[in-house]
């Protein structure tokens, strides 16, 4: 771990804690549904850790599991990962499925900041 730079790693969400870390937040909060098995995912994780660095006490970035934590990703129609889901207000404002630069993330929280 490089001791200089303070990394922030994305905020576990679970099925459990989604309601309350997610839909009551009065923060923006950006959500990787993301898989262990999916390679496309292990590419936007670092990307997502990036982003919670950065956006530490501005807004929230979290993952949730979809193997272990169906109940969201269904309710929202991820069907397809990883999708990241931008939440505003408990609503959903914003979506990207696939890998994205990083820039598509920073751009949609820099929007309702």
């Amino acid at each position: 771990m490089n001791k200089l730079k303070k990394n922030i790693m994305a905020l576990v969400i679970t099925d459990e804690t989604f309601d309350e870390v997610v839909l009551k937040s009065d923060k923006p909060v950006v959500v990787d549904f993301w898989a262990a098995w999916c390679g496309p995912c292990r590419m936007v994780g670092p990307v997502i850790d990036e982003v919670a660095t950065e956006y530490e006490g501005k807004a929230i970035v979290g993952k949730v599991d979809v193997d272990a934590n169906q109940e969201f990703a269904a309710k929202y129609g991820v069907r397809n990962i990883p999708t990241v889901l931008v939440f505003q207000n408990g609503e959903v404002v914003g979506r990207q499925v696939g890998v994205s630069p990083k820039k598509a993330y920073t751009d949609a929280l820099d929007a309702l900041l």
